[in-house]
């Protein structure tokens, strides 16, 4: 394992330049071809078979070393946001309105650094390896179950994936066992009223008002009708409706996203919001439609895999942090773990030093310290042989 570890210092130069043209180059959800394009070309061009499948742009990369025997796999996805970047850097986005304002370059060049080293010293592998680029999981339908319907998982005994955390110092890698992330639903409200003259509104059906009612009566779940000890959170993120000033509105429709810790929980409160939805618009004389879109399952790690998460970081010098609580972000990486035994990590990517890596995901000025990118690699190769001495 002395050999890879060095091996990925080697690679350090190579591993950045894939994640600054990367950063340079993003692609959309769902419009990943570029991005896979360029990182099939490289790992092809070291040996590394990779397979490319029709309906989506996710790729599963293998290194044999024996067909007998099972894989251990590593995930890292590939798309980047709707988001204009403010960073004046030289590898800035070239794409005007997109930008990786998430980390998932870095989790590709970490992946892709990775496979090379591994490859190279494929002798010395004690199981085989599947490296999966996955396809738009910032989408609310993340790539995640078409990889799965693909195969991505098949004879695979464990995954593991990792993501960047400004709020985690370079140097650190943050762990948590059991339930670490969220569910991660959306919804639909449409109200149907009837119109009429602003001045005479006891002529209509006021949808706005209703909307807001229904609104008002939503966010009381979460504090009224939810155990407190059970964390949920419902948000609403838009309302649309309204055609003048002076006309009582006809048609309203939000959305919003809805975040659980627990089967039980969510289940419950799909309900509960029909049941306000309806019983607010009864009232008020209005028609409604409520659509529930079950998204991505909570992302509940295995402890055993966590301990072999807190050695592998050990013993590259990384600072093992126990996060503790989770947070009520959603992660596809959650539906590999309803299937197979994995851990899913932070990389702490935030420098004070050099001023880089601390700003929040999702901000037009993020970034990421890129020696942390390294460090990673080496983890994810501990882990290879730390999942062999424990399994």
């Amino acid at each position: 394992m002395k050999e890879i570890l060095k091996e990925i210092d080697s690679l350090k130069k190579k591993i950045i330049d894939i994640r600054r043209h990367l950063h340079m180059y993003p692609d959309l959800s769902h419009k990943e071809k570029p991005t896979r394009d360029y990182i099939k070309g490289i790992l092809e061009s070291k040996g590394i078979k990779c397979k490319t499948f029709k309906d989506h742009y996710g790729m599963v990369c293998d290194i044999v070393v024996d067909e007998n025997r099972p894989f251990l796999a590593f995930r890292a996805d590939m798309d980047a946001l709707p988001i204009q970047e403010a960073n004046d850097v030289s590898y800035k986005s070239r794409k005007d309105g997109i930008m990786h304002a998430c980390g998932h370059d870095g989790h590709s060049a970490v992946l892709a650094g990775l496979l090379i080293a591994l490859n190279r010293h494929k002798d010395k592998l004690p199981i085989n390896i599947r490296g999966i680029f996955q396809h738009s999981e910032e989408d609310t339908e993340g790539g995640s179950e078409d990889l799965i319907r693909d195969g991505a998982l098949e004879n695979v005994k464990a995954i593991f994936g990792l993501h960047m955390y400004p709020y985690l110092n370079t140097g650190e890698i943050g762990y948590k066992y059991g339930e670490m992330m969220a569910s991660a639903d959306t919804f639909e409200i449409e109200i149907f009223g009837k119109s009429s003259h602003g001045a005479r509104p006891h002529e209509g059906v006021d949808v706005l008002l209703t909307g807001a009612l229904a609104i008002n009566s939503i966010n009381h779940i979460i504090s009224r009708r939810i155990d407190p000890l059970h964390p949920a959170v419902i948000s609403m993120g838009t309302v649309k409706g309204g055609k003048a000033p002076n006309v009582i509105c006809d048609y309203v429709k939000m959305t919003g996203t809805v975040r659980t810790l627990n089967d039980k929980v969510r289940n419950s409160i799909k309900k509960m919001m029909e049941d306000a939805i309806k019983g607010i618009c009864f009232a008020m004389g209005a028609d409604y439609k409520f659509h529930y879109f079950f998204g991505n399952p909570e992302l509940i790690n295995d402890d055993k895999m966590v301990d072999i998460v807190i050695k592998s970081a050990k013993e590259t010098g990384a600072k093992p942090f126990d996060l503790k609580q989770p947070v009520m972000g959603g992660e596809d990486f959650a539906n590999y773990l309803k299937i197979v035994k994995g851990a899913f990590f932070r990389l702490g990517c935030c420098s004070r030093e050099k001023n880089i890596g601390c700003v929040p995901q999702h901000h037009p000025k993020f970034d990421i310290d890129e020696d942390s990118l390294p460090l990673g690699a080496k983890v994810m190769a501990n882990l290879v042989k730390e999942f062999k001495n424990e399994s």
